[in-house]
């Protein structure tokens, strides 16, 4: 393995992670992707499928009569993106952990949780310095998810890798 390949892999998660801050220190004002929907997406037609849907999120009811359906649909691929860049985080962190050290695959799985665990607090902490943000532990968890469904992602290839033994 060339070093310029060690140092690739070390690069993504830290690219992972600068896309998160840099994302975590803007105002939601500048995220703000409702009116970009109202333009282009055919909302009317997703009103028959968000229409059912409705949970409490941070003491907050969500659904299309508190939020209509662009604000629905908004915090939908808002938290949908929580779970996919935690998720990717914890692959990235996996596969630069695996192309640099020679730890057994369980000791990589650990720290790349952890680590990962770590920086979605770490991103609520930063968030709670950003004008109009608000830091919620939920978000923690939902990170974490995102990284845990990595960790199982990871195991499985793991397993799938694994030469079988005829019996």
């Amino acid at each position: 393995m060339t070093l310029l390949k060690k140092i690739v892999f070390a690069l993504l998660p830290l690219g992972v992670m600068g896309l998160i801050f840099f994302f975590s220190s803007q105002p939601y004002e500048q995220q703000d992707l409702r009116p970009s929907m109202n333009l282009y997406v055919p909302l009317d037609l997703l009103k028959p499928i968000l229409e059912p849907v409705r949970f409490t999120y941070y003491g907050e009811t969500i659904s299309i009569e508190t939020r209509g359906i662009d604000g629905m649909l908004e915090f939908l691929i808002r938290k949908a993106a929580h779970l996919t860049v935690f998720f990717l985080l914890m692959v990235t962190m996996f596969l630069a952990l695996n192309e640099n050290t020679n730890w057994r695959a369980g000791s990589k799985l650990l720290l790349s949780y952890v680590v990962t665990v770590f920086y979605a607090a770490f991103d609520e902490y930063h968030q709670s310095l950003t004008p109009g943000r608000t830091p919620y532990i939920g978000d923690v968890v939902l990170d974490s998810v995102g990284g845990f469904t990595g960790l199982l992602f990871i195991v499985l290839i793991l397993w799938r890798q694994k030469p079988r033994t005829s019996r």
